[in-house]
């Protein structure tokens, strides 16, 4: 079974000229036309779904063309993966501290900020936590 370009479209909640793009990079591959409309099988959709996943978590499309194999089944490098979820982590870590610190500055009861020991001290050593402050 096909499925049209618009109805690609409507499904992946992608513009037609994202799909275009798409498979212009090679990121995904139009199997037939009925006249001038691509018809993509739908396994397509899955494909979309994974780049879209794939451009949530920082890939670029050169790096999500280089795991995605042009045709075949799916097969993702749980290296990269892995890789990109330790980024995802650290970058949690950080926006943690990050919030715990903001929260802080908002609570802190001192008159000024610049008077407050806790802060003055996060400000000295960033790497700190609050609990650590």
């Amino acid at each position: 079974m096909f499925l049209d370009i618009s109805e690609v479209s409507q499904r992946s909640g992608m513009a037609a000229s994202t799909l275009r793009y798409y498979e212009k990079r090679g990121l995904i591959e139009a199997l037939a036309r009925k006249g001038i409309r691509r018809q993509f099988e739908a396994s397509v959709l899955d494909r979309l779904s994974i780049i879209r996943l794939a451009q949530t978590a920082g890939f670029s499309l050169d790096e999500i063309q280089e795991m995605l194999p042009g045709t075949g089944p799916i097969d993702l490098s749980r290296d990269k993966l892995r890789g990109r979820a330790n980024e995802i982590d650290a970058q949690i870590a950080e926006l943690s501290r990050l919030s715990a610190l903001l929260r802080h500055i908002a609570k802190c009861s001192a008159p000024h900020h610049s008077s407050c020991p806790k802060f003055r001290k996060l400000l000295d050593d960033p790497s700190q936590t609050v609990g650590d402050a």
